[in-house]
């Protein structure tokens, strides 16, 4: 990595495409009867810039001042089916009459218990900046108790480290679009969905597609393929010209979301959406000869944490899911937005079924750096078991607060 870089906009976007109608699903022609854009891989092109020498994005963010006095922690939590609770866990980080506020992810409702059993007790009042805060977090355990998994520490720091951050700038009396000198762009967003139930045999349907394009006509979507998909489901979700990306769950092991791979089903998946995104497949001797042919279009999440995992890739790819609270670091997230911006690598965002303003710190950041490609981070109502009315359509014009890491209220 080259420090002292400034990173672009990371990727561009063609206004226009032709996108297929056939089929029984609604197409994405939107209500005013104009087609929307399409963010498929075949129609994304990087945006070839020439990379200011100045400062890095982590450079112009490390010395900025902030004083903590002390930190509140609040629960929040979403039951989207039976077996099925979400709970999260807002950091409340205050200092010279301003308050800053992250959100933690961690997926194990266990964590959350003790850490809010444990509120107030890290040792974290100081005059830090955000550089020397980001050094004190790694110095510390943020947890009461060992984590049900080891990557819940990434999601913790980013709680924390976004809290400093929104804590900072409104100590400084800016917003962190004014800080670094960028523009919010309208914001592109797919909405994220799995077809079916989990731990589900029943073959999976079009219904709960059907029913958000019925509502929201226009809507663009990162859908999970599952081994419940039949031929004719594939054929029907092809027709519809409304897919941008599929999320193969190749990578994920141990977990209630994971998918058996069956090479069978990658071959129909790349032969039925030829223009799809194909996120975090599992590449091995079987399914190889398949996705080569596909290495294009091969994007990753799951196994991306920091710039190295992205450079030891076995094939350099053109698009990555940089998600904050999984890289967990903002010295990381700043390099990775460098680094693919020098290498003309697209980024997309990508969310943790957030509850609060965890989903507005990564549009906000995704209207930042990366506001054209199929971004995963729809607004939080396509989230709820019900779909709410008056969800906004995408692209989202994100209007930020005067000061702060946070979006402008009312």
């Amino acid at each position: 990595m080259r420090r002292g870089a400034v990173a672009p906009t990371i990727g561009s976007i063609p206004t226009t495409g032709s996108i297929p109608t056939t089929g029984s699903i609604p197409t994405t022609e939107d209500h005013r009867g104009s087609i929307l854009c399409s963010y498929s891989c075949a129609e994304w092109t990087p945006l070839h810039c020439v990379v200011s020498s100045a400062v890095s994005t982590w450079d112009q963010l490390s010395s900025l001042p902030v004083e903590i006095e002390g930190y509140e922690l609040e629960g929040r939590e979403l039951a989207f089916t039976e077996e099925f609770v979400r709970y999260t866990t807002l950091v409340k980080l205050r200092g010279s009459g301003e308050e800053g506020v992250g959100e933690d992810v961690v997926y194990d409702g266990l964590d959350h218990v003790s850490f809010q059993a444990a509120s107030g007790t890290l040792p974290l009042a100081g005059s830090w900046t955000l550089g020397t805060f980001s050094d004190r977090l790694a110095e510390l355990d943020l947890f009461p108790d060992p984590p049900v998994r080891e990557v819940s520490r990434r999601y913790r720091n980013w709680a924390f480290e976004s809290a400093a951050l929104d804590l900072a700038l409104r100590q400084a009396g800016r917003s962190l679009a004014e800080h670094l000198d960028r523009e919010l762009r309208p914001l592109n967003y797919v909405v994220s969905m799995r077809l079916g139930g989990l731990n589900s045999d029943r073959p999976e349907t079009s219904e709960r597609m059907i029913g958000v394009l019925e509502r929201y006509p226009g809507t663009r979507f990162k859908l999970d393929p599952t081994n419940n998909w039949t031929d004719e489901l594939i054929e029907e979700l092809a027709a519809s010209g409304a897919v941008d990306s599929l999320d193969l769950k190749g990578q994920y092991k141990g977990t209630p979301v994971d998918v058996n791979t069956d090479p069978e089903l990658y071959r129909k998946l790349c032969d039925a959406f030829p223009s799809a995104w194909l996120e975090d497949p599992d590449i091995n001797d079987e399914t190889r000869p398949i996705l080569e042919q596909q290495r294009d279009r091969i994007t990753w999440d799951a196994p991306i944490h920091s710039v190295d995992d992205i450079t030891s890739l076995e094939w350099e790819p053109r698009m990555v899911n940089v998600k904050p609270s999984r890289i967990g670091s903002l010295y990381e997230l700043c390099r990775a937005y460098d680094f693919c911006a020098e290498r003309d690598i697209g980024v997309y965002g990508g969310g943790q079924t957030e509850l609060d303003v965890g989903r507005d710190h990564i549009q906000y950041l995704a209207a930042l750096f990366h506001p054209n490609t199929p971004n995963d981070v729809a607004p939080r109502g396509f989230n709820q078991p019900e779909i709410p009315d008056g969800m906004p359509r995408s692209p989202i014009v994100i209007k930020a607060a005067a000061t702060g890491f946070r979006f402008a209220r009312g």
